[in-house]
């Protein structure tokens, strides 16, 4: 199978868009990440899927729990930052919740604790277990055929 046609076939895939962020070494790390998921809601279950060649794959291991933020159409700017598409630096702000660092003015954000961790090719899932959330109002930002769009109304 051609990788180019396969990834163009998940492309067809219409995700959300999250930022997943952790605390490691007293700097806060994050990454864009559309491999997210709900798994189950009792217990409170999310899992999200993770390239062994990022940057986040050892400190997620180590630090055992990470935020979740899950963009508004006005965030794509935070989606390319972190997704290391743009190269000029921006000003990004964060807050804390339930200890894990999560962006602002968000759609929804999550605070997580690692349960469970399955190597699977050549990523790795964390399935984590949600010890807070919290939701704003909004609209999401969609990716879909490699692109980011709104949905229109």
């Amino acid at each position: 199978m051609d990788d180019r046609l396969y990834r163009d076939a998940l492309g067809r895939f219409a995700t959300g868009v999250t930022v997943v962020t952790t605390e490691y070494n007293h700097h806060i790390m994050a990454m864009t990440v559309n491999a997210f998921m709900s798994v189950s809601l009792s217990p409170k279950l999310i899992a999200i899927s993770i390239d062994q060649k990022a940057r986040m794959y050892h400190p997620l291991q180590q630090t055992g729990q990470f935020g979740i933020s899950i963009l508004t159409e006005d965030q794509e700017l935070h989606s390319r930052h972190f997704a290391k598409q743009l190269k000029d630096e921006q000003l990004i702000s964060f807050k804390m919740l339930k200890g894990v660092p999560i962006l602002e003015d968000s759609l929804a954000s999550l605070a997580c604790r690692v349960t469970e961790k399955v190597k699977a090719g050549d990523h790795l899932l964390f399935i984590a277990e949600v010890s807070d959330f919290n939701v704003s109002n909004g609209e999401p930002i969609i990716f879909y055929g490699g692109k980011y769009r709104k949905i229109e109304t």
